[in-house]
């Protein structure tokens, strides 16, 4: 099996700095994940996202001003291109998707591992098309797996 760790030294990275950001999405989508699942069913899901994201943005807000010396916001926001649209919607739809998910009835450790387990094997796809990425059988036979893990975890 290949070693990765002499690759990351060699790059100058140390272990901790490949771990933190792993265990910041790990904590922050376990939070999402138990906030989505409960939302009151009665509430307008799109009301309840205008929350979320105006809490969002006040957040990003401040950490933009507290990560760094003088900045200029408008400036910033003058830099960026179709990306940031895109990602908007794009987490607007994983939102609206999830809160769908857990009010048709999908318990919440299986809805979020088929979930992830089928945008893995999507971006496995998309890494080998768009970005020229390689895709080894051992890829491939990872993600029959994957599908057979998934037929049966909803069976």
């Amino acid at each position: 099996m290949y070693d990765n760790t002499l690759l990351y030294k060699r790059k100058g990275y140390d272990m901790w700095n490949l771990l933190w950001p792993v265990l910041i999405v790990v904590a922050a989508n376990t939070i999402y994940n138990i906030s989505t699942k409960s939302t009151p069913g009665n509430v307008d899901m799109f009301a309840s996202l205008s929350v979320t994201y105006l809490i969002a943005a006040v957040c990003s807000v401040i950490l933009f001003y507290i990560t760094g010396g003088k900045k200029d916001l408008i400036e910033e926001l003058s830099r960026t291109n179709w990306t940031a649209i895109a990602l908007g919607i794009a987490v607007v739809g994983l939102e609206f998707g999830f809160l769908c998910i857990y009010r048709a009835g999908w318990k919440i450790g299986t809805a979020s591992l088929f979930a992830s387990v089928a945008l893995a094997c999507v971006l496995v796809i998309v890494g080998a098309l768009l970005y020229k990425e390689t895709l080894s059988l051992r890829q491939i036979v990872g993600m029959a797996v994957c599908a057979v893990g998934l037929f049966l975890l909803v069976k």
